[in-house]
């Protein structure tokens, strides 16, 4: 058969793929995943070099002329990174803040004051949720921690009675909720709306961090029942504050509690407030709807939450403007891997798109009697389990189903995001480096961490998809 180039594939997009090209494509799709899982799981090069390496496998087996392929790898990287790079920026600056001044700790201190013994588990997810809104899954983990092993020690609380809430509010935020990177990377992928995509996020989200959350804690305090290890506690138990060892870092103020939450919660208002007006208004040229674009507009949300949070968060936590300003430098280093994975995995999805694998996943599901939500998680759950990483296995689907969702409503696509999402949390396990910091943190062996941890990311990931069906037959 004739080699497939991208500008074949490009002049004819609609074009019929024949059974031969099909064979081909898979082949392709198949190798370039394989050799992207082979190079991080076995020979421990990085995701970014490994997504590069795999993308031009890929393109090389489906038959593209090589610079049509790194030309396919480059439109990718460099739409992603414009797209999602500066957001996932702003999304740490606005962590970084919110760890610095204090604010994030005022968060935890007051929910913990307010809450008794048998609420503290759903304090805990409640935290976390808010806490884990604009900043990493792996930041979330070393902000809280300390208060997890503090709360179990003091309480006389099992570990996981304590740890279990507290992971999977972070967990679900990682998944499933923009401006979290592989969130971004999806809806820009299969251009879904994003105020619509947070929304249902939000609708999905809640529910299951409680059933995974508290009420799965329960069952993985009985099957791990084990105490806060002594060489993770930051103190002897003693201390009021766990992290008083680091007092010469800490500010000598704290914002208020109002205030730092509303300043987090601030850009999730103003994109919900963009998707309603979209709802209700529903007229391109309308004056207010226009308005609305603009200020709910993923960067304009996250910007003027970032300039807010220098008044709210760090002068009121008496930083010098000096002070913010190396806080906002001290943030961006620490995302340089993140972006870059993001950018390569979109130069991934990119090849994936030229060479034609998504039309030919279009065609075939055509014939299939599955739900296109369904199949945007199967895929994602397969190169999650492969890769072990979410965000890898966010593009890479979101790459492949993306034809899917030019076919689909506004609500429809969303869900395309959240299934994908959903999918790319499920059974954590020792390729992923999220069960390593788990499992080192809370004292744990391997086998102890996958019935807690690896279970807690299926349950996340199982009740994510069926939410997710639930939605799309009422939505």
């Amino acid at each position: 058969m004739p080699h497939l180039s991208v500008e074949m594939l490009a002049a004819d997009a609609t074009a019929p793929i024949t059974s031969a090209g099909h064979a081909q494509l898979g082949i392709a799709v198949l190798a370039g995943i394989a050799v992207i899982v082979l190079l991080i799981t076995k020979f421990k090069l990085h995701a970014f070099l490994s997504l590069i390496i795999g993308s031009l496998v890929l393109g090389a087996v489906a038959g593209a002329p090589l610079d049509a392929a790194i030309a396919s790898f480059s439109k990718g990287l460099g739409t992603t990174v414009a797209g999602t790079g500066v957001l996932i920026a702003l999304g740490a600056v606005l962590g970084k803040l919110l760890a610095d001044s204090g604010g994030a700790d005022r968060i935890v201190d007051t929910i913990l004051a307010k809450g008794g013994q048998r609420a503290m588990p759903w304090a805990m997810v409640l935290i976390a949720g808010i806490v884990g809104l604009p900043i990493f899954f792996e930041v979330g983990i070393v902000l809280l921690i300390p208060v997890v092993l503090l709360v179990a020690k003091r309480g006389n609380f099992s570990l996981m009675r304590i740890g279990i809430p507290a992971l999977a509010g972070l967990s679900v935020m990682h998944g499933l909720i923009p401006p979290h990177p592989g969130p971004l990377a999806a809806i820009d992928a299969v251009k879904a709306n994003l105020g619509v995509t947070l929304a249902l996020g939000v609708v999905i989200a809640i529910p299951t961090a409680i059933i995974a959350g508290p009420l799965f804690s329960r069952y993985a305090a009985r099957w791990v029942d084990i105490a806060p290890p002594e060489k993770m506690l930051l103190s002897s138990g003693e201390t009021p504050d766990p992290r008083a060892q680091h007092a010469s870092d800490e500010p000598d103020t704290r914002p208020g509690f109002g205030i730092t939450v509303a300043t987090v919660l601030l850009p999730v208002v103003m994109m919900l407030a963009k998707a309603l007006v979209d709802v209700l208004v529903d007229d391109p040229k309308d004056s207010l709807q226009r308005v609305f674009d603009v200020v709910g507009s993923p960067l304009i949300a996250l910007l003027t939450a970032v300039v807010v949070a220098m008044f709210t968060l760090g002068r009121a936590a008496g930083f010098t403007r000096g002070r913010i300003a190396s806080t906002v430098e001290s943030s961006l280093g620490p995302i340089a891997g993140v972006l870059l994975i993001v950018g390569a995995g979109g130069g991934f999805k990119q090849t994936l798109v030229d060479s034609g694998i998504g039309q030919m996943i279009l065609e075939i599901s055509r014939h299939w009697n599955i739900s296109a939500l369904l199949l945007a998680w199967l895929i994602a759950v397969a190169i999650r389990l492969a890769t072990g990483s979410a965000t890898v296995a966010t593009i890479s689907a979101a790459g492949l189903v993306a034809p899917l969702a030019a076919e689909m409503s506004t609500t429809h696509a969303a869900l395309l995001v959240l299934a994908i999402g959903a999918g790319s949390l499920f059974f954590s396990h020792v390729n992923d480096a999220g069960f390593w910091m788990v499992k080192e943190y809370f004292g744990m062996d391997v086998g102890q961490t996958l019935k807690t941890w690896s279970v807690m990311e299926t349950l996340i990931s199982v009740v994510g998809i069926v939410g997710v069906l639930l939605l799309s037959l009422v939505v």
